[in-house]
């Protein structure tokens, strides 16, 4: 694997082309140029329009997509026809079945859900997981957020709008006393406390990838919940339901990005707990990072871009270095953290 097409070059699709250059030869694609100048050469078009999506694809070895979920199964497939490993961060269930599906008959790798959660937060887990004889609890918290709060929300949207609606409103998977089901999102509120501070998690969809499948009759209780400043569950849903603006996406976007628009100074926190026995003794593990905004390559990159995009750049090293199949579906929790972490971009998290 040697030509990689990175598709959707905003703040975290151009950070992944960054990345990944370093290595492999790159070639972005985006409707215009990036917002900022990235040392390899981008294509201008439509990968909506399907003959863009024929000529573009040829001569590559894999496609990373940076696009909206909504955007991403026209290529999944257009990577299936062609036989290229094809990789994207999406957080929907929806998608990531469909994908799945064309990856049983694939020549190709096929690897959703490489970001943060799902994505890392599911390798960490598992990776706690495996330490283990016996499972009892997995409970995965991951939170991306304005450093200084402002506002009731106390949020900004430096992540895809249309991804964190979708998450508010679509169910999430977990297990509940041994048994896989659905629960509503914007439910299952708790509180939090990180070194003093107060935050409130709430469920959310698609967070923890497979791992519902994977763990099922292993274990009592698993969940994924989002990490938040205290009253943006009830705030969220004052939107969403009592407004009625669920069924209204794309204006409820448009309402949240214009009303919250993205800081500079954010935090990413990753928390995750396992319960169980090893041999007879019951125990405890935990994980706990604070990931702030770096600078790379004497670019300054909020905490929510560079931890998504060395996330899945570290992923695409993987499946290039053959610590990872090179055909079929990859599970994030199958990717082993310490492996991961000896990327050159999984470095970033140590």
């Amino acid at each position: 694997m040697q030509k990689i097409l990175v598709i959707g070059l905003g703040k975290v699709g151009s950070l992944v082309g960054i990345l990944l250059c370093k290595r492999f030869e790159v070639t972005g694609i985006d409707k215009s140029q990036p917002a900022i100048l990235v040392p390899f050469p981008v294509v201008t078009g439509d990968v909506s329009d399907t003959a863009f999506l024929d000529k573009i694809f040829v001569g590559f070895e894999a496609v990373v997509s940076c696009m909206p979920y909504n955007l991403n199964l026209p290529i999944a497939q257009k990577a299936f026809q062609t036989g290229i490993h094809y990789f994207d961060l999406t957080e929907d269930v929806g998608t990531t079945a469909a994908i799945r599906e064309m990856a049983e008959n694939s020549r190709s790798v096929f690897a959703p859900q490489c970001g943060l959660a799902p994505g890392f937060i599911g390798i960490v887990g598992m990776e706690l997981a495996r330490r283990f004889t016996k499972l009892r609890d997995i409970e995965l918290r991951v939170g991306a957020l304005p450093r200084y709060p402002n506002g009731l929300m106390g949020y900004s949207f430096t992540w895809s709008p249309a991804g964190v609606v979708n998450e508010y409103i679509n169910d999430a998977e977990v297990i509940h006393n041994g048994v896989k089901k659905m629960v509503p999102s914007l439910e299952g509120i708790e509180m939090i406390n990180i070194e003093g501070q107060e935050f409130e998690a709430f469920s959310t969809s698609g967070g923890l990838g497979t791992l519902c499948e994977t763990l099922e009759g292993r274990l009592d209780t698993l969940n994924y919940k989002t990490i938040r400043y205290p009253g943006h569950c009830s705030l969220m849903r004052f939107l969403l339901y009592e407004l009625c603006l669920k069924d209204k996406r794309e204006l409820i976007e448009k309402i949240l990005t214009e009303a919250k628009p993205p800081v500079q100074q954010d935090v990413v926190y990753v928390y995750a707990v396992v319960e169980g026995w090893k041999e007879n003794r019951l125990e405890r593990e935990e994980f706990y990072r604070a990931y702030h905004p770096i600078e790379i390559d004497g670019q300054h990159w909020r905490a929510i871009s560079w931890t998504t995009a060395a996330s899945i750049a570290s992923v695409v090293e993987m499946v290039a270095d053959g610590l990872l199949p090179d055909q079929g579906f990859i599970k994030q929790e199958d990717i082993v953290l310490r492996d991961f972490l000896a990327t050159s971009n999984g470095q970033y998290f140590n």
